[in-house]
């Protein structure tokens, strides 16, 4: 069994593309995405091409902040300009958009194999805004996974790859789609990266392999298609980006 995972799309089209393209040739049995698709300056586009996998999808948080679930308290003016963002990404979804939103599922199951089943949430399987880190202690995750016995976790929301063992199981997360970033070594201040991530999951009997996966795509292409689009702070987000 070969599955792709997939997260934290943030309405880059472009990037997605990227990433769909190199995971054709991968002939998978199954891609999951595990939320956050269209909070982003292409999101009608990143809809169209996620409608047509017809696969699996978890809520995000920012799914649930563009249903109304819940509204963000911005921190400075970085907080502030994602806050216009998101409203404008609203603004842009038609009532048949936000109910394709409605039906992703706070948590997916898969079953690999005989001995093997998925857990797949955002944030964690209790919240789509928890945060699990490489970091975070045994002890805090405790409370996050007691009752469950999958063998295999996978989560996204951090925007940063992931894999650890937890007690008998692995904890994965595959990275961000349309919205992966580092720190920068001089300042100190994060940047975008031009290269969507993802994992390719494969399970035989007990053998399990992840396979982390970065996907060039066109900085500029996407800087202009963002320029294009009329979203809020177009400009400060289009700059954003390590060309």
């Amino acid at each position: 069994m070969k599955i792709a995972l997939i997260a934290d799309i943030h309405g880059n089209a472009v990037a997605l593309d990227a990433v769909l393209s190199d995971i054709s040739k991968e002939r998978v049995d199954q891609i999951i995405c595990l939320g956050d698709i269209v909070n982003g300056p292409q999101p009608l586009k990143v809809l169209k091409r996620v409608r047509e996998l017809r696969c699996p999808i978890v809520m995000g948080n920012a799914d649930g902040w563009l249903l109304g679930q819940f509204t963000p308290e911005p921190e400075g003016e970085i907080g502030k300009r994602i806050l216009d963002m998101g409203n404008w990404c609203r603004d842009q979804l038609s009532a048949t958009d936000l109910d394709f939103l409605k039906s992703f599922e706070p948590t997916i199951r898969a079953q690999l194999n005989d001995e093997t089943e998925l857990l797949c949430f955002h944030g964690s399987p209790r919240s789509y805004d928890e945060i699990i880190r490489a970091t975070t202690p045994d002890e805090e995750l405790e409370p996050i996974f007691v009752g469950l016995d999958a063998q295999i976790y996978a989560g996204g929301h951090t925007h940063t790859p992931m894999l650890r063992r937890y007690k008998s199981s692995f904890l994965i997360n595959p990275g961000s789609v349309g919205l992966p970033y580092f720190i920068d070594a001089k300042s100190g201040s994060p940047r975008n990266l031009a290269e969507g991530e993802y994992a390719l999951l494969r399970a035989d009997g007990r053998d399990l392999s992840v396979d982390f996966r970065r996907v060039p795509f066109d900085a500029e292409e996407f800087a202009r298609a963002v320029l294009q689009t009329g979203m809020p702070h177009a400009e400060w987000f289009a700059a954003e980006w390590r060309k």
